[in-house]
């Protein structure tokens, strides 16, 4: 703390812990925070607009999770490199919890229900946080985490083969979506393919290239770049489109759908807590403050209230 600045109370600063680091925060730090953060804005735009549509949700929804949540999370969470928005994983508990609650096929229609379900997984995180079940964390195998994760990377893998294909694939189960791409593979649209080839090759090789260059940011860049130049969307490339502009309305949750959401809400919060709790305990720096479980459980639940008012899953 600065000379003549008074310490906030132990209890307060464990439950604010922005009172820890903001008072002891250097000027001469802000140029180097705000090139990262433009960096890491860049790639994590285009990441939540891509869990969004895993999700289910349109794509500006994405926008929404890396703002609002963010913002909560930079005041009350304890990780001070962790970068919280949506997981995959969570995006696909998402969109299952909401294909058997919601009988809609526009994406329009899910974002109530999403925002509902947030505001139901902040109840959960912050109730857990007053009951002090942060604990619950380590008795969380790594094998059972790491099937989970393995065998949510398949189904998204599965689920976006069409899209790197260029084929229209209708939505359904694994094995139904695979088998209906290996039945369209002469369908397959080549410029969407071999956008697709490139992209997945900037980043696979590029990090083996230099540690230092952000292959996802170039990957997008160079996306936007041949979008911009080839002209992609007149060769049949489907782009995102436009976006509608404007910061998220406030919303009121649907509690009248609390009984179809409560036990995926349930599953996601256990879910969400435990990953931020492995990849902040992964990233913590030597110098870092300890991550400490309940009051990462309050942050989180508090960040999901916030999103479940604003329009965010």
């Amino acid at each position: 703390m600065g000379v003549g600045q008074p310490a906030a109370p132990q209890g307060i600063r464990k439950h604010l812990p922005f009172l820890n680091w903001l008072p002891t925060y250097r000027a001469r730090w802000l140029g180097a925070d705000l090139l990262a953060g433009l960096v890491a804005a860049a790639v994590v735009i285009p990441q939540a607009m891509a869990y969004a549509s895993i999700a289910g949700l349109p794509v500006q929804v994405g926008l929404y999770v890396a703002l609002v949540p963010m913002l909560v999370y930079v005041l009350l969470g304890t990780s001070r490199p962790l970068s919280v928005s949506s997981t995959s994983t969570v995006s696909m508990r998402v969109a299952t919890t909401l294909a058997g609650a919601v009988q809609s096929q526009d994406p329009a229609d899910f974002m109530v229900p999403a925002a509902t379900l947030a505001f139901l997984v902040g109840v959960f995180l912050v109730l857990a946080s007053i009951l002090r079940l942060g604990s619950v964390a380590n008795f969380i195998s790594l094998p059972v985490l790491t099937g989970f994760k393995a065998g949510i990377g398949v189904v998204i893998f599965v689920g976006q083969l069409g899209k790197v294909l260029g084929l229209s694939i209708e939505k359904g189960p694994a094995l139904q979506s695979l088998w209906s791409v290996a039945a369209n593979l002469g369908q397959i649209h080549w410029p969407t393919f071999a956008l697709a080839l490139v992209t997945l090759a900037v980043l696979l090789f590029l990090p083996r290239l230099s540690k230092r260059i952000p292959a996802a940011l170039v990957a997008v860049a160079l996306g936007i770049v041949a979008a911009a130049i080839l002209n992609l969307e007149a060769s049949g490339v489907q782009l995102v489109g436009a976006i509608p502009s404007g910061l998220p309305r406030l919303s009121l949750p649907d509690l009248s759908m609390f009984q179809a959401l409560w036990p995926g809400a349930l599953g996601i919060a256990l879910m969400s807590f435990v990953e931020s709790i492995a990849s902040a305990r992964a990233i913590a720096g030597h110098d870092d403050p300890p991550v400490n479980p309940d009051p990462e459980l309050l942050a989180l639940g508090i960040e999901n209230f916030a999103g479940g008012l604003t329009q965010t899953y």
